[in-house]
């Protein structure tokens, strides 16, 4: 769980506390599916994916004395659109997840197997660079 941090430990390394946190998710300035729920030994426990939650609460922090959080939350917004996305829709319903917390996408076809995820990668580096 390297890549994941948990509640608790990104409110005591912030120093923010829980209705702060939740407050943002209320707004908008964090998405609700960079929520990860996780059973653990004591029952259920919320993840953040660690890169995508410390540099937006970083950003918070760092703008929320000289900006308003209704402006931070536009701000924000917009650059959360631009994060590649992959959506999986199924006949019992859809997901969306970051492409970063994707590890692979693999088709298996009896004995073999095909892997997407290279290709998916670089054809979103390739339309960057255009």
């Amino acid at each position: 769980m390297s890549d994941l941090i948990s509640k608790k430990e990104l409110l005591e390394k912030y120093k923010i506390s829980y209705g702060t946190l939740y407050r943002w998710k209320r707004m908008g300035l964090i998405p609700e599916d960079w929520l990860v729920k996780k059973s653990t030994f004591t029952g259920q426990e919320t993840f953040f994916n660690r890169d995508l939650i410390c540099k937006r609460v970083e950003e918070i922090l760092s703008k929320k004395e000289v900006s308003s959080l209704g402006d931070i939350k536009i701000e924000l917004g917009e650059k959360t659109a631009e994060i590649p996305k992959l959506r999986i829709v199924t006949s019992m319903g859809d997901k969306l997840f970051y492409l970063s917390d994707v590890r692979d996408v693999i088709l298996h076809i009896g004995d073999s197997s095909i892997s997407f995820i290279d290709e998916i990668n670089k054809k979103i580096n390739k339309s960057e660079e255009e």
